[in-house]
């Protein structure tokens, strides 16, 4: 303990160090900085505002009855088609300094419009129409967070904030993927944007950056079998059950010019992270959620390459999926078969054609081309006889632009497919958007 202690206050030390060392070296050159300058300089802004905002269309070639993939072979030649307008994600958000190394942060997001009531088909239910309320996905306070900073290498983060796990979750602003929606893997098997209310400690030396989360687990009664653990981290009720306790790292690399390598991953319990008292039999159930994944970003030479790949595993699957089912209709419980194992993994490159032109070259516009591949499935294992649905499996290949009149805004086309097993009908979409993303100078 003591030695903790120890290398705790040389950390500190050190953090204090550089920072005096770094306020001499500015006191050093700022008598021959005031005398270049001519007029004050404007005083910077303790406040930041900025966010993010997507406005898309998808001209759907597929049916979407919600029989297709159990009755697949009607609806294989069937003529429908479907398009639909849609504002993902518009987001908000707002900083403040407050000096002295502590800041505050927040982010408002609103998707598909902002929260209304909603209209769904559901399947489990012979294809009824539902209309409800839903506080999940429509306006959620994404991020909100007060920390201290020592220095460049250590941070403390407290509140609710993203938890750092998969490129998406990191990385998930419209001007930091090509297609006009998130990269489909990662947002259909992992919590998408994933934001928890927990600690943070983070830090940056030299070409490496860390990050290590304590937050609540995730609860194993929403888990299913076409998202697997992605709904387990919303809650129905007005607070997070913290049950369990769950912990989130992350690491960076910066050292090849041009690429970042990334590694993170988490692990929690599920099973007991929820209201009721666990049933007959199940007490040492556990549900543990293992997940790692790594991605990569480089950009250099005109191109643009980005990766994923991420695993995960559910222990006792096969009892959760017993317990789930055995729910009350009204309980808020898909009431689902969920595996064991699920998978994602994807790549996107693109090129930029503009770079050979030196006009547009001046003018600091950009014109990629990409071509993206993912495969995902949902329920890659199952535990004992907990039966798998073939159709959430599949791969996905896209091609399309992305144009960025100025760096804060891009305007993309994005033709797609969904390539299921030969039983089932492949998903052929055109879709179109424009989004921005940045902060706003006050």
């Amino acid at each position: 303990m003591k030695g903790k202690v120890f290398l705790f206050s040389l950390i500190l030390a050190a953090c204090y160090a550089h920072a005096f060392a770094a306020g001499e070296s500015a006191n050093n050159h700022s008598d021959a900085a005031d005398e270049k300058q001519e007029q004050p300089a404007k005083k910077k802004s303790r406040f930041t505002i900025g966010g993010y905002g997507e406005a898309a269309y998808s001209r759907n070639f597929f049916s979407d009855n919600y029989l297709r993939y159990t009755d697949a072979e009607k609806y294989r030649n069937s003529n429908s088609k479907h398009g639909r307008f849609d504002l993902p994600h518009v987001v908000l958000f707002f900083g403040y300094d407050f000096g002295k190394g502590w800041t505050m942060g927040t982010e408002i997001e609103f998707e598909h419009g902002g929260t209304e009531s909603a209209v769904e088909i559901e399947d489990e239910e012979g294809g009824e129409y539902e209309s409800e309320i839903e506080r999940g996905g429509e306006v959620a306070l994404e991020q909100f967070w007060i920390q201290k900073s020592f220095c460049r290498q250590f941070n403390i983060k407290i509140g609710h904030m993203i938890v750092p796990v998969g490129g998406t979750n990191m990385h998930h602003t419209p001007t930091e993927f090509f297609g006009v929606y998130r990269p489909a893997g990662e947002n259909t098997i992992l919590p998408c944007t994933w934001h928890e209310t927990g600690v943070s400690i983070w830090g940056q030396a030299g070409d490496w950056r860390y990050e290590a989360m304590l937050m609540p687990g995730l609860d194993s009664d929403r888990f299913g079998r076409e998202n697997w653990i992605k709904d387990g981290a919303a809650s129905p009720y007005e607070f997070k059950i913290g049950n369990s306790i769950a912990g989130a790292f992350r690491i960076d690399n910066f050292s090849v010019p041009g690429l970042r390598l990334s590694l993170s991953g988490y692990v929690g319990n599920s099973f007991n992270n929820h209201l009721t008292e666990p049933k007959a039999g199940y007490k040492d159930i556990k549900g543990t959620v293992g997940i790692g994944a790594f991605d990569f970003h480089y950009n250099a030479h005109n191109w643009v390459v980005r990766g994923n790949f991420d695993y995960g595993h559910l222990s006792d699957a096969d009892a959760i999926t017993a317990v789930n089912k055995k729910y009350r209709d009204d309980a808020p419980s898909p009431k689902q078969n969920v595996a064991s194992d699920a998978i994602a993994g994807g790549i996107e490159a693109g090129y930029d054609i503009f770079s050979q032109i030196s006009k547009m070259r001046q003018k600091e516009q950009k014109f990629y081309v990409f071509a993206r591949y993912d495969y995902y499935d949902s329920m890659h294992k199952m535990a004992g006889n907990v039966l798998k649905y073939d159709w959430c499996s599949r791969h996905r290949i896209a091609a399309g632009i992305n144009y960025y009149p100025m760096k804060e805004i891009v305007i993309k086309g994005e033709y797609a497919i969904g390539l299921l097993k030969k039983q089932y009908n492949n998903e052929p979409a055109l879709s179109f958007g424009i989004a921005y993303a940045g902060l706003f100078n006050l």
